[in-house]
């Protein structure tokens, strides 16, 4: 693990002593001589966990039959391994290249890969984490196709050369045995039969070996004589070939949407030639050709008629049809149409032996963004419910919130309300893919996951013991008009396709307060309640946030609401607006600049809220003078005082959701005192910008469906990207903030020298330096590194809450910063976190009794300063640095410079081991964490380059060493940087390998016992091994031993001692009557030994008398 920078660390340090011995005053305790900090750099770790999600850009799949576990390759070289529900496993293949195929060594607790790189690796699965025990690298053939038998070590590999090579997949090693394309094939063909497509043994014969060439030649290959057997041609090139398992008939699927069935001992023409899905003529003509069939499979059953399940095929005037999965049986063809195109797909049967009656139960398709698996058992072929957790790209992820050890009664409470959500119709067996064992869960706290989607939804997931499973969704669009045409459509100035994404959330887990802001301007205040109810109207705030230009523009009619004022409730009424009637037929006029108009259109009719999250208030930013509203860049809720606060470039809104009222909408520069000292003029960002961290964000141009949410703050100018050479790295920096504009226009240097609002932390604290008692506060940061802080007044509870205003004023300026504000907290004088107040949760449909017990407030903290000390400890954290202060003196005790080069991404103040801490994530890719108050580093360390907006979108810190963000737009990845996780990490991990015994072979029976039918095996050590087959080409191929070579060695010992304890457990469980026969045998040996030794002894008696002697 790489070490944090000694020289920062040293910086750190001068930098505390310097402002301790600057700002420590006669009446204020040194920090340091009060608070005992106990966190180490021995309490942290960086590790990952697991990897939840579907595997991003899916190649490839395999199906262990009697371990019932399922592996997907991708194309980044990733392998994901699925067991039962919360039984997954993530690897990666250094090289990255596209896993092309995968083949289990089938209950054997081994995998092997071949990539695209003509690389084939072996993975020992009998380990927690699996690693690569051996690699072999072609050097001269690229790897088209591989074909590992049943219960055989010898591995058959195709090229593109249309040669076969054989691996020893125990020593991969080379075979000298090599099946060249020149033998096979017909001497008199003159063209090249074009790559290996397939490869099979006979089922019955493992001596013949099934070689399918891309051309449409099919070579029976007899492996003893060295020579080809039969051969097989047709016009059409060849995607798969499936075996009958009698061995006595194989399918072969075509370029042209045809299938032929071929007798082994009738090469001359296909036995039987079909097009599924072509259109017969009357003629008696060929049909219409159709697109290729990708892949056949033939299954055969004991009681009915064989299944035939094939993908592709349809014909090609299906234009713009979805994907279809097409499952033979019998007369009947059944089409499935699935939502995205099919990768590939595999039926799982009862056997693993190919040479039995198949007895297909489900057909497992892997699409590109999806998992699907049929039930062939059930009429209809219904699909199995998926227990994982691989709809987190349902729609492209805009932001997500990681909570670590939350309230116990909420999972349950989510879980109860989003059950009612799920589907119906599904097949009622158990999932099929249900191999390998959890963990043992050594994390007893809950954590929750919240996603807010392209789409307007938001889903709440459960996170605990490293497992994922969605609780709960939420669809916010539910609240609006939908536009049914393009005409109709206000919102395409702001967002081109998107309108409803989210882009920020604010919760409570306590009171169960949800307030969440999307692209277009929109803030939605949500309650949680158990009760279905109607809402005839949905309340509607609409806020007008006027921009200001330095001095040009005069002030928007809420100007005069001073920053003192201790109630201007009363003047909020100008920004306040009745819900519209005559702004949506005015919203498209052409008469005028748009004015006073939202940019969505809140429903009218009656809406219908089922239990759950059910709608409050909504609050929507209009139009100012043809200026559409500035996205939103920060946001809070408070239940405790029934306040949401929000931020964009133009300033900030109270809004009282109780009261349903604006309490306060206020400009940037309007919360600086006229005697603040960091008061400042605009002035043009460029001058202002430090040399960052290089960042490349490759991905922010394209259009993809992934992608096209990157940055959710994209507002109409954020659009106008320019290409110029001025795009310095640092306006990269600007955007991973979200806070500013991406643009290099000139009207753009004037917004962006605007202050926006970064951050919020409602608080109970000392508003001004002169108070001895708290009271409850807000405390604002910006994106230009001021923090100040407003003093609000509440009315006491309850009538009088709902009817007297509320009181705000701003108290200037409390500290300053470098970089913009992310995160802020407040400690008391012991150094304890004080989270802000809320009121326990309550169901707002419940009984007013019911209401009552739970609407009590929690109380604050008890005033516990005295005249002239400080006893709370304001923590500020920017992209630069990190301050603590004194409240309320407001004296800076520590400062920590995190940066100089690069920039903090996120920030967060966490739990960690009985105490508290500031984690960073850096756009440079370092992770570091902070102690509190001192700020010492405590951990730095070099994980992962900013490479994607999309991780400095989704990165979050939690509790107890939790963190995560999402590594594709499919996957999240989780990490820990505690070190208590890491040392217990392989315990919570889950097993993908369990010692089960393998099913019987098939009986031969007796009559093909004695007439020599049934299976004939081969010993392939005879024909491949050294002695036989010499010595493979050096510079074929090139071995290179795996990582994982020596925890392999111990885990294939361990196995063989599985091996031998599943034996003996088999003998246990089928020898009992052996046993016992055993025991008589030895018993009745032994009488006859008595009985012989009785009779020797006799013999010897009376050998020499006579007989009258006896």
């Amino acid at each position: 693990m790489k070490k944090f920078n000694i020289r920062k660390v040293l910086d750190g340090l001068t930098a505390v002593s310097s402002s301790s011995s600057a700002t420590a005053q006669p009446g204020t305790p040194r920090e340091n001589d009060v608070v005992q900090e106990t966190l180490q750099s021995e309490h942290f770790q960086l590790c990952k966990t697991v990897r939840h999600g579907f595997p991003y850009q899916p190649s490839s799949m395999a199906f262990d039959p009697v371990q019932k576990i399922l592996a997907i390759g991708t194309q980044t070289g990733a392998l994901r391994l699925f067991g039962r529900a919360g039984v997954e496993c993530y690897c990666q293949h250094e090289s990255g290249a596209a896993v092309i195929q995968l083949q289990f060594l089938i209950n054997e607790g081994a995998l092997v890969s071949a990539l695209a790189d003509d690389s084939i690796h072996l993975w020992n699965l009998r380990q927690k984490i699996p690693a690569i025990l051996h690699s072999l690298k072609f050097n001269r053939e690229r790897i088209t196709y591989c074909h590992l038998p049943f219960q055989s070590k010898w591995l058959y590999i195709g090229t593109e050369r249309g040669n076969i090579h054989i691996v020893n997949v125990e020593s991969f090693t080379l075979s000298g045995y090599v099946i060249m394309w020149n033998k096979a094939i017909e001497l008199s063909t003159k063209t090249h039969p074009g790559p290996v497509v397939h490869i099979s043994d006979n089922p019955m014969d493992e001596g013949k070996l099934l070689i399918g060439f891309e051309c449409g030649v099919v070579v029976l290959w007899d492996l003893k004589c060295k020579k080809a057997d039969y051969r097989y041609n047709y016009d059409e090139a060849i995607h798969s070939v499936a075996w009958h398992h009698e061995g006595k008939q194989f399918v072969c699927s075509h370029s042209d949407g045809t299938l032929t069935t071929w007798n082994v001992r009738a090469p001359a023409k296909p036995a039987q030639i079909i097009t599924p899905h072509g259109k017969q003529p009357k003629d008696g003509k060929k049909p219409e050709p159709c697109k290729p069939i990708l892949k056949v499979e033939y299954k055969t059953t004991r009681a009915g008629d064989p299944f035939m399940v094939l993908s592709g095929g349809l014909s090609y005037d299906t234009v713009g049809r979805r994907a279809c999965l097409t499952v033979m049986h019998g007369k009947s063809t059944a089409v499935l149409e699935m939502d995205y195109p099919i990768v590939d797909f595999l039926t799982l049967c009862e056997t693993p032996y190919p040479n039995d009656f198949q007895e297909p139960y489900a057909v497992v398709v892997l699409l590109e963004k999806d998992l699907v698996v049929i039930d062939l058992g059930q009429i209809g072929y219904p699909i199995f419910e998926n227990p994982y957790p691989l709809t987190i790209h349902e729609s492209p992820v805009t932001c997500c919130e990681y909570f670590a050890d939350c309230p116990a009664e909420l999972i349950p409470a989510l879980y109860s309300v989003g059950s009612r959500q799920k589907r119906q119709g599904y097949s009622k067996k158990e999932w099929p893919v249900s191999g390998g064992n959890w963990g043992q869960n050594t994390q007893s706290y809950p954590e929750i996951i919240i996603t807010g989607h392209a789409d307007g939804s938001i889903k709440f997931w459960d996170a605990s013991a490293l497992m994922l499973q969605v609780l709960y969704k939420l669809k916010t669009a539910k609240v609006f008009e939908r536009a049914r045409g393009k005409e109709e459509k206000p919102s395409t100035d702001i967002v081109d396709e998107d309108p409803f994404a989210i882009q920020t959330l604010s919760w409570c887990p306590e009171s169960r307060m949800l307030c969440v802001a999307g692209v277009s301007a929109h803030v939605i205040v949500y309650r949680f309640s158990k009760q279905e109810i109607t809402t005839e109207v949905v309340q509607l705030l609409e806020v007008r946030m006027q921009c200001e230009f330095s001095d040009v523009d005069s002030p928007d009619p809420g100007g005069d609401q001073t920053p003192t004022l201790p109630t201007p409730g009363a003047s909020s009424s100008p920004q306040e607006s009745e819900p519209p009637t005559q702004p949506s037929t005015g919203s498209n006029s052409s008469d005028g600049p748009r004015d006073n108009i939202p940019c969505l259109q809140v429903r009218s009719s009656p809406l219908k809220q089922s239990p759950g999250y059910q709608v409050e208030l909504v609050i929507q930013l209009v139009w100012v003078s043809g200026e559409p509203p500035q996205q939103i860049t920060s946001l809070a809720i408070n239940s405790s005082y029934g306040l949401v606060v929000f931020g964009n470039s133009n300033g900030l809104a109270v809004v009282d959701y109780l009261q349903k009222t604006l309490l306060l909408n206020m400009g940037t520069s309007e919360l600086y005192s006229p005697s603040d000292p960091y008061q400042r003029q605009p002035r043009s960002p460029r001058k202002a910008r430090q040399p960052s961290g290089a960042l490349c964000d490759s991905n922010d141009g394209s259009n993809t469906s992934e992608d096209r949410c990157k940055s959710p703050t994209s507002a109409k100018m954020s659009r106008k990207i320019s290409s110029s050479s001025e795009q310095k790295p640092d306006q990269d920096a600007k955007d991973n903030s979200f806070t500013r504009s991406r643009s290099s226009s000139v009207t753009s240097i004037d917004r962006e020298s605007r202050e926006a609002i970064s951050s919020f932390y409602f608080c109970e604290s000392f508003p001004r330096k002169a108070d001895s008692v708290i009271s409850p506060c807000l405390l604002v940061g910006t994106t230009q590194g001021s923090v100040m802080m407003v003093a609000l007044s509440l009315p006491p509870g309850g009538d009088q809450r709902l009817q007297q205003p509320v009181g705000i004023a701003s108290c200037g300026t409390m500290a300053q910063l470098k970089g913009g504000i992310l995160t802020m907290g407040l400690l008391d004088a012991a150094g304890t976190l004080l989270p802000p107040s809320y009121e326990p949760w309550y169901d707002p449909n419940a009984s007013d009794e019911e209401k009552e017990k739970g609407r009590r407030r929690r109380p604050a903290s008890p005033p516990s300063s005295q005249e002239g000390q400080d006893a709370q400890f304001a923590v500020l954290c920017s992209e630069k640095q990190a301050k603590v202060v004194a409240m309320p003196s407001q004296t800076r005790l520590y400062k920590h410079n995190i940066t100089e080069t690069s920039f903090v991404l996120r920030a967060d103040i966490v739990q960690m081991a009985g105490t508290n801490c500031i984690t960073c994530f850096c756009a440079n890719g370092h992770i570091m964490t902070l102690s509190l108050p001192s700020l010492r580093p405590l951990l730095d360390v070099n994980y992962l380059p900013l490479t994607d907006m999309r991780i400095a979108r989704t990165f979050c810190f939690s509790n107890l060493g939790q963190a995560l963000y999402l590594t594709s737009p499919t996957e999240f990845q989780r990490i820990t940087y505690s070190q208590e996780t890491c040392d217990n990490l392989q315990e919570m991990l889950s097993e993908l390998f369990t010692p089960v015994e393998t099913p019987e072979a098939p009986n031969r029976g007796f009559f093909k016992g004695l007439f020599g039918g049934g299976a004939q095996s081969l010993d392939r050590e005879d024909l491949f091994g050294e002695t036989a087959a010499g010595k493979a080409s050096r510079s074929l191929a090139q071995h290179i031993p795996g990582p994982g070579s020596m925890e392999g060695m111990k885990g294939a010992a361990s196995g063989v001692v599985g091996d031998l304890a599943r034996a003996r457990i088999a003998l246990d469980e089928r020898g009992q009557k052996l046993g016992e026969l055993e025991e008589r045998t030895a018993a009745m040996m032994a009488s006859a030994e008595s009985f012989s030794k009785h009779a020797h002894d006799m013999m010897l008696k009376y050998k020499d008398k006579k007989w009258y002697q006896l």
